[in-house]
């Protein structure tokens, strides 16, 4: 089946290859792969080119090229920036647009019928964390962290985190990540089931190849049936977060700490 045209991307913020029934995604922004527009953007292609990869696919491995780590979150700057720019109304429109095509990619990433793999080292904060919990499967290096630190800035994880991670754990660790934004190890995080597979530092790619590998043994529409029943979207929570993020980012003390964020010397002001 020739199809080239899905088969290899290559964009500002990520690229993806497709081989023997296996896609890998590599997230490969500098610094640390902060989610804005751009990257959104090639995540939407990405999720648009489903319908082309689902026939010959059977995982897709989600890693990053970046030496900080899978992600750092949301890009906070642009963030910012475009909100400053604009009148409240239409800054609270934005915002809304904005989360709304997060929550529709990957949305198509969780429900995609094909196993989806995050392969995470270092940091896997916020927007980055959500991103990975939208996979099927998450696989760790030891040296990886996993942190919410939005309340800090008045917020709450916008990306769909909360609903996906309460779908998948008690809700004891869900608010201890929450209300108190400190970050955990990879350890911690697989004794409460976070992380399904745990590997040596700098190993988690090469341990999800070899996952990926054994999931392409099996029939794809029984996969794909497993899935659905395992793995339901939490529709209605993921659209009342979106309300509640709207409702928090509304005051002036999100935009006063977004700025400090911004003007932050701190090398890496991401950190808890």
């Amino acid at each position: 089946m020739e199809r080239q045209y899905v088969k290899r991307f290559k964009g500002k913020a990520l690229s993806w290859v497709w081989q023997d029934g296996v896609v890998e995604l590599t997230l490969d922004r500098p610094p640390a792969n902060e989610i804005g527009s751009v990257m959104l953007a090639e995540l939407e292609q990405f999720v648009g080119a489903f319908d082309a990869l689902v026939p010959i696919t059977s995982a897709c491995i989600l890693s990053s090229g970046q030496k900080a780590g899978f992600s750092a979150g949301a890009d906070l700057r642009e963030l910012y920036q475009g909100a400053a720019a604009l009148s409240e109304k239409d800054r609270l429109a934005g915002i809304r647009e904005f989360l709304q095509r997060i929550h529709a990619a990957f949305n198509a990433i969780d429900a995609a019928p094909f196993v989806t793999l995050a392969a995470v080292h270092g940091v896997c904060f916020g927007g980055g964390f959500e991103l990975a919990l939208a996979c099927d499967i998450i696989i760790a290096d030891k040296m990886a962290r996993f942190a919410f630190p939005e309340l800090r800035l008045g917020i709450i994880p916008g990306f769909g985190g909360i609903p996906r991670l309460k779908r998948d754990l008690g809700n004891a660790f869900v608010r201890d990540l929450l209300l108190t934004g400190r970050s955990v190890n990879a350890t911690r995080a697989q004794a409460v089931g976070l992380v399904a597979q745990l590997a040596a530092e700098g190993e988690a790619l090469k341990l999800a190849r070899a996952t990926a590998a054994q999931i392409t043994k099996f029939d794809a529409e029984t996969r794909a049936a497993a899935k659905k029943f395992i793995k339901p979207i939490p529709h209605e929570e993921l659209r009342r977060e979106i309300d509640l993020f709207c409702e928090l980012f509304s005051r002036p003390t999100v935009m006063a700490a977004l700025k400090k964020f911004v003007e932050s010397s701190d090398a890496m002001p991401y950190l808890p």
